[in-house]
């Protein structure tokens, strides 16, 4: 399945459906060949503007899904109507797959208590679901190295990473380099929704494309991170389409 992109102020967004992007993954995944994954919203870009390595981990993933509504609102404005892809429901359908196959998986990021209560949902979720390997995201380099020793001897083929952007990302680039034939995904706050700590949108909000709105609504203190943000993004997007 070939690739077709639409640059965003420099950075390139995949224009899979979410069935397509599922099957593109779950390809390189059938047959060992490894990728990574990237949700992106236009925090990070703004973020990658400033970081060097994270534009370079952006730049080279082997998917870019529009996670973020601004995504999804910038494509609009270049003439490209874009379902869409939640990045926290494209990994539960990844987890399904590993599930439904008996394919390894591993877990890292966030505090002790939250990833060892999603462990336990996803596995009551998912009967035959095989966590090989889970790590908070609490560690050094050393440790790193003792992590990547360790995931190199288990092979999962698929690896979920909590850190938040940029950090995620970057820990992925660097872990791919040994881990080749792993999917790797940065899903941010995932965890935490899964360990039933924070509370999902409801599908009312979902279905409208303003998930962001409801988390502003429930945790006031995300205002400043996405205001002057996206707008100042999207009248990025305006002039560099004219």
């Amino acid at each position: 399945m070939e690739r077709k992109q639409k640059q965003i102020l420099g950075y390139g967004v995949d224009l899979f459906s979410f069935k397509d992007a599922l099957a593109f993954i779950k390809g390189k995944m059938d047959n060992s060949v490894g990728a990574q994954v990237v949700t992106i919203n236009p925090e990070m870009i703004e973020l990658a503007d400033r970081c060097p390595e994270f534009a370079e981990a952006l730049h080279s993933a082997d998917l870019v899904i529009p996670d973020g509504f601004g995504i999804k609102l910038a494509l609009k404005i270049k003439g490209v109507n874009q379902e869409q892809i939640p990045g926290i429901e494209f990994s539960k359908k990844l987890i399904e797959i590993c599930a439904d196959n008996n394919y390894p998986i591993a877990l890292i990021g966030a505090q002790e208590k939250v990833i060892q209560k999603a462990c336990e949902n996803l596995k009551n979720e998912f009967g035959n679901l095989n966590i090989a390997f889970v790590h908070n995201g609490f560690f050094d380099s050393e440790q790193e190295n003792k992590m990547i020793e360790e995931l190199e001897k288990i092979q999962p083929k698929l690896v979920l990473v909590a850190l938040g952007a940029p950090k995620q990302e970057v820990l992925i680039k660097k872990f791919k380099k040994t881990l080749d034939k792993s999917i790797f995904v940065g899903v941010g706050g995932s965890f935490d929704v899964w360990s039933g700590e924070v509370q999902r949108a409801p599908i009312f909000f979902r279905k409208i494309g303003c998930e962001w709105l409801y988390r502003v609504l429930k945790q006031p203190e995300r205002f400043k991170r996405i205001f002057p943000t996206l707008p100042l993004f999207l009248i990025k997007v305006v002039f560099s389409s004219k």
